[in-house]
């Protein structure tokens, strides 16, 4: 049904992001999660790799590689650890990806390499304290001063804010809720005025690091600017449809690791002389979960197939988003559940999983901002 380079490829690609996963995430994940380090290093060998530029063509650096591998991949690395899962989605899908598909020629000569290579960790600023789902409300501006522009506000909940080399940042450049108001800039790391604060501290995915981006008369060359003044609005909506999709594949993986850590206790742990498998109350939740994991992973490859084809992917990498983030929240619910007082300790995975998942259903659009979008596409099939 789904079309990728070959079955033998796809599974050669799975089972390298899983034997890394093994080998260089599984070991320290707790550590990290407890001590909310984003591992640098760990970021630079994802990169020897090649899982730092996983879309990217060779041209530039990059593995080449098709959106059903990079489903795999991060299926395979969030499974283990979905903090992990998520700095790897973001770093590929929202900077790289944005230079990659609106930036010109010398623009991704200069940082495609560096990206795809690891050597450069990027992050991407759309979100402020006071526009989240309302990013044409967005107060940041860019003012045009002669050769340069003058960026001046703040981002919020930005992955890398604080490690990242560089960063694709969306500032007003006309009248604020103008969808041609806003433009897209990349701005490198010690620029004079470009700082970051401090890093967040969440409930989940703390080993992906979250910060504030602030601009102070921050003064950058006409030359950062990625494709025409007032063409960021539309580059990031036409981002995130993609991004969406690799939103998805991190739910998933988080699905399927909460998923296996439950089925395993399941078939372990017992109760008057009995695997509490064999209790159809946790059998038939256990059937549900795998169920719905199964179905995700169908709109998630059915989304990528559509983005592998260059074919537009707005409702499908929503409909994906939607259903496979909430599916991880349900899922590494019930695996709590499952483990019972045992999920609610740090001996086991369950707990984790059930802090990660919740961030599936806010990042990269709320699930309510996914049910309007789908909403809103539906409507125009109907007529």
């Amino acid at each position: 049904m789904f079309q990728v380079s070959s079955d033998e490829h796809l599974m050669l690609v799975k089972e390298s992001a899983r034997n890394f996963a093994m080998t260089y995430i599984k070991p320290h994940v707790m550590a990290w999660d407890e001590a909310q380090l984003f591992p640098i290093d760990v970021f630079k060998k994802l990169g020897e790799h090649g899982f730092m530029g996983i879309i990217v063509p060779e041209q530039y650096g990059g593995s080449g590689l098709s959106y059903q591998e990079y489903i795999s991949i991060l299926d395979e690395i969030s499974k283990v650890c979905g903090s992990i899962g998520l700095s790897v989605a973001a770093h590929n899908s929202l900077c790289t990806n944005h230079i990659l598909s609106f930036a010109n020629e010398e623009q991704k000569q200069k940082y495609l390499p560096k990206l795809a290579s690891g050597e450069w960790i990027g992050a991407w600023g759309l979100t402020e304290p006071g526009s989240g789902s309302d990013a044409g409300g967005m107060n940041t501006t860019a003012v045009a001063d002669g050769d340069y522009f003058v960026l001046n506000g703040d981002k919020t909940f930005i992955t890398h804010a604080i490690s990242g080399d560089v960063a694709v940042v969306m500032a007003r450049t006309g009248e604020k809720g103008d969808k041609k108001g806003i433009s897209a800039f990349i701005v490198e790391k010690g620029t004079p005025g470009f700082t970051a604060g401090a890093k967040m501290d969440k409930l989940g995915m703390r080993a992906s690091e979250t910060g504030s981006l602030f601009f102070d008369n921050c003064r950058i060359p006409k030359s950062q600017l990625i494709g025409e003044v007032g063409d960021g609005f539309v580059q990031a909506l036409k981002l995130l449809d993609g991004g969406r999709i690799s939103i998805a594949a991190l739910s998933l993986g988080i699905a399927r690791g909460a998923y296996e850590c439950a089925l395993k206790y399941a078939n372990e742990r017992e109760q008057f002389q009995t695997k509490i498998f064999d209790f159809q109350a946790v059998g038939f939740t256990l059937a549900d979960m795998a169920t719905k994991i199964e179905a995700s992973e169908l709109l998630i490859r059915r989304a990528g197939q559509l983005k592998d084809e260059g074919k537009k992917v707005t409702k499908e990498g929503a409909m994906a988003k939607l259903f496979a983030s909430e599916t991880a929240v349900e899922v590494s619910n019930e695996g709590v559940q499952i483990l019972g007082g045992y999920g609610f300790t740090k001996d086991f995975p369950a707990e984790k999983y059930f802090r990660d998942a919740k961030l599936c259903t806010i990042g990269e659009g709320t699930s309510s901002i996914q049910r309007m979008v789908i909403a809103r596409e539906i409507k125009k099939d109907a007529k």
